[in-house]
């Protein structure tokens, strides 16, 4: 029998560490796992099956060690599979576990926060593809106009610890100019990858600063808040300790080396062979 029923939180990688980080600020009593599946990451160019595939083993590991809730911190994964594991899985697997994602909780409040509602996203291709954030942004803010922009080469520059490196510079730039050549008129830009904070400094050096450049993590944290006040069944099913536990499909070692960068705290993971 589980005595521990935690949060869980999954990322293709490393990124959704810089949402666990927030989540953990505001929700603080809770317990958590999170799991990094880096040995097949990045998700953003794979296709919606084989996203599709990797997320759904993931959920049902986070099942198997007791999590009654599981966020997907990861933008690709929310935009590519989430509703389908919703619908399809969910009902067969667990009916009273939950899955959430990120792009929803965003999707919310972005409209908001554009004063002249031209709003641009920068995300990974996968995302961009899904046509997600422009899809769910429609049902919260009709009038709102929405241009997208796949920065392929971010997440690889983050991966491997260049975002301080000259030549990141160049293709900051680079998908910043193509992002605003869309329309000039942009005033909000939405980092949809959870490891754009990493290069939020950068990305702020090169935006105009007239543009105000948004990040996901605390509103993630602040819907998950919310989430929980209004669902008690699902509150009262997850454990408060404080425990935080973590987990990889990569080496453990390597994660725990590059996992502090995007925690901001040091990480020790236990190594998952199989989901």
């Amino acid at each position: 029998m589980q005595t521990s029923h935690p949060i869980g939180v999954f990322d293709s990688g490393y990124g959704g560490l810089t949402i666990l980080r927030q989540i953990r600020t505001s929700l603080p009593d809770y317990d958590y796992i999170y799991l990094g599946d880096n040995a097949r990451a990045p998700y953003g160019s794979r296709s919606f099956e084989t996203i599709y595939e990797y997320t759904l083993e993931a959920v049902k590991w986070f099942f198997d060690q007791g999590c009654p809730l599981v966020i997907l911190a990861c933008n690709t994964a929310s935009a590519k599979a989430l509703r389908t594991i919703q619908q399809k899985d969910l009902p067969g697997l667990a009916p009273q576990n939950r899955v959430l994602g990120i792009v929803r909780p965003t999707s919310e409040v972005i409209g908001d926060m554009s004063e002249g509602g031209n709003i641009g996203i920068l995300a990974t291709q996968g995302t961009v593809e899904s046509q997600s954030y422009i899809l769910e942004i429609k049902k919260f803010f009709p009038e709102v106009k929405i241009e997208q922009q796949a920065c392929p080469i971010w997440v690889p520059l983050v991966e491997y610890g260049e975002q301080d490196s000259p030549g990141t510079n160049y293709f900051i730039k680079k998908y910043i100019d193509l992002l605003l050549k869309k329309d000039a008129q942009i005033d909000t830009v939405l980092l949809a990858c959870t490891h754009y904070p990493l290069l939020e400094t950068k990305i702020k050096e090169y935006m105009p600063v007239d543009i105000q450049v948004v990040t996901q993590g605390k509103i993630v944290a602040d819907s998950l808040f919310d989430y929980l006040n209004r669902h008690p069944e699902i509150s009262e099913r997850i454990t408060q300790e404080g425990a935080l536990s973590f987990y990889t499909t990569e080496q453990a070692t390597t994660f725990n080396q590059q996992a502090a960068r995007f925690f901001g705290a040091e990480v020790n993971a236990t190594q998952v062979h199989k989901l």
